[in-house]
């Protein structure tokens, strides 16, 4: 179990996603940072997909009773495990009883916690998430609250012994392959006493720079708070005027605070159409860019609804929808026209950083199995 001491303002129980289900108005949900939690339970030894917790803003306070590994991933939040600092895109071994604390952002806007053998809580619909707007998966289907307790999954590195009526438990240090949202191994380095190590964050990586024109700011809201997004034009684009599409490519647009999970609701030009037609509700995804009545852009994010009848003026292509995920509230997004040549050639970076990933933790675990003593006969 993991014991929430402080939930913080909003925090949640987070996977990849509900997949095969939008044809029945079923969210996909999942976390909005996804490259953040990819990575995190890989620092953990559990499969991309587990289940790991959301936070927002934070504070919060996790203790864990028994010994364990957890990875922080995502926005910077000045972590300390019984008061030592613990860094982002790290992953550390946690002692029975310890306490994690993540206080207010410093970088970014969400941080993930992944633990080894991942939050197991009930699956709905094949997906552990937390869908907030339709109250199910997760906990209870709702954000955390002071007290609650997370069952965790049997670790993969986590052996078994033999009580005293002849069943098996489990206990720190074996292979074992009976983990829901784990692997059915565990490499020698990801041990959950393994000492702690960290790989590069996407923010030093090359594939997550922009090329894009230099443009002045409507909003002075400070390079840090900047973030460039790569937009597809989309189906209702030539609905729009001549002023709306330089508007749109040329302004910086303030993430303003009535966003959420289901979207971030924008400010900035007034975009206008050349036709004020009605249009019948059609599908969306998370990215796309719808355009009410006043003109401000709303960016779908990963709670949207399936369909809706605003045009569509574009849409984030998938590999840049993480970063929306860390504009704080009141920051700045730019939007970039892309390809479909580079939105594809964009996932493909994402991956390859993603197997290096892999890499430098295979590495990690040869250069401990190396250094292990070896056992006396």
């Amino acid at each position: 179990m993991i014991d929430v001491i402080r939930a913080g303002r909003l925090t949640s129980v987070q996977d990849l996603g509900r997949h095969g289900y939008r044809h029945l108005g079923i969210a996909m949900g999942g976390a909005l940072d996804r490259l953040a939690l990819e990575v995190g339970n890989r620092l953990v030894g559990n499969r991309p997909d587990a289940a790991g917790l959301e936070i927002t803003f934070g504070p919060t306070v996790l203790r864990f009773p028994r010994a364990t590994r957890v990875a922080i991933t995502g926005g910077e939040f000045g972590a300390t495990l019984d008061g030592t600092p613990v860094y982002s895109w790290w992953s550390v071994p946690v002692q029975a009883g310890q306490l994690l604390a993540l206080n207010a952002a410093k970088r970014g806007m969400r941080c993930y916690v992944c633990v080894a053998g991942g939050i197991d809580v009930v699956p709905v619909l094949g997906s552990r998430s937390t869908d907030l707007g339709a109250c199910f998966g997760g906990l209870g289907g709702r954000a955390l609250r002071d007290g609650d307790r997370l069952p965790i999954g049997v670790a993969a590195g986590a052996p078994r012994e033999v009580t005293a009526n002849g069943t098996t438990g489990v206990r720190t240090g074996e292979t074992t392959g009976e983990t829901t949202g784990a692997p059915a191994t565990r490499p020698r380095g990801l041990s959950l006493d393994a000492p702690a190590f960290g790989v590069k964050s996407p923010a030093w990586c090359k594939f997550v720079l922009v090329d894009e024109p230099v443009r002045r700011g409507r909003h002075a809201s400070g390079a840090a708070s900047e973030m460039p997004v790569r937009v597809l034009p989309g189906p209702d684009y030539d609905r729009f005027s001549d002023a709306a599409h330089r508007a749109f490519w040329s302004d910086e647009w303030r993430v303003t605070p009535n966003s959420n999970r289901m979207g971030y609701r924008l400010a900035g030009s007034a975009l206008e159409r050349n036709e004020t037609i009605d249009l019948l509700s059609h599908a969306v995804m998370p990215g796309t860019i719808q355009v009410p009545p006043n003109g401000q852009p709303i960016v779908l994010m990963s709670d949207a609804q399936t369909t809706g009848g605003y045009p569509k003026i574009g849409s984030v292509i998938y590999a840049d929808l993480w970063k929306l995920a860390q504009i704080r509230l009141n920051g700045a997004v730019r939007f970039v026209p892309t390809t479909p040549h580079e939105a594809r050639v964009a996932l493909l970076e994402e991956r390859q950083y993603l197997q290096q990933i892999d890499a430098a933790i295979a590495l990690h675990e040869e250069r401990r199995a190396r250094e292990m003593p070896v056992p006396e006969p």
